[in-house]
């Protein structure tokens, strides 16, 4: 099924999204990538108020290239990057913040129970940098830029931001591992089948080689017999 959704999210929006669907969104999507992530986790942990609100916020793993110009700044490429390097920190990140979605590639292992009823996981195809550049409108602010461009927050307008994948639904379903599920059963299947087909094969070479043994003999036999006459 399609969705098309306009951030911040509520939680009645992600409850509707089932793994496998796809969506679009519109509205603004904050980048985080590994230090960025501890930034946030560091300064909420000293009681400190985040710069930005992330309250219904969607995440984007992502070290954006941008260029700086006279009326601001020009997003260049925007692809995802691996969010697995951000999954032990993401826990705190979603139950210290109102988070309800993050955008990545590759999943997140483990993490579909910590997400039950409070977030998803949208999967954006990789190598898609530029094509995801374009989906962003304008910059609107950018936050902790000592961190560098890459690993700065990033406050991105985006309109029609997709196709995304919902990866990990909010209620615990992890497209990923169903993959792994069917690509396991499917190899077992391959693997039975083998072992089966394997004394076949056997019994064949060994008949094989039995005949071939056999046409050698004959072929001793022959060369004998004409030297006997």
């Amino acid at each position: 099924m399609e969705h098309r959704l306009t951030t911040p999210l509520t939680k009645e929006a992600i409850l509707k999204l089932k793994a496998g669907d796809i969506l679009y969104l519109t509205g603004k999507v904050f980048t985080a990538r590994d230090e960025a992530h501890r930034h946030i986790l560091d300064t909420l942990s000293h009681h400190r108020k985040l710069p930005f609100d992330l309250t219904g916020a969607v995440i984007y793993h992502c070290g954006p290239l941008l260029k700086k110009t006279e009326s601001g700044w020009q997003v260049v490429s925007a692809g995802p990057t691996t969010s697995e390097r951000m999954t032990q920190m993401t826990p705190a990140l979603v139950e210290n913040t109102g988070i309800r979605a993050i955008i990545g590639k590759g999943g997140m292992k483990g993490i579909a129970p910590l997400f039950r009823g409070r977030c998803v996981y949208l999967a954006y195809t990789g190598g898609c940098a530029v094509l995801a550049a374009e989906g962003i409108s304008r910059v609107i602010n950018v936050h902790w830029q000592n961190l560098g461009m890459a690993e700065a927050v990033w406050e991105f307008e985006v309109k029609d931001f997709g196709p995304l994948i919902v990866g990990i639904d909010s209620y615990g379903v992890d497209l990923y591992e169903k993959v792994l599920e069917k690509a396991s059963e499917a190899l077992k299947a391959i693997v039975m089948a083998s072992n089966k087909v394997k004394p076949l094969m056997n019994l064949a070479a060994s008949k094989k080689r039995k005949d071939t043994a056999a046409a050698e003999a004959g072929i001793e036999d022959g060369g004998r017999m004409q030297q006997a006459m």
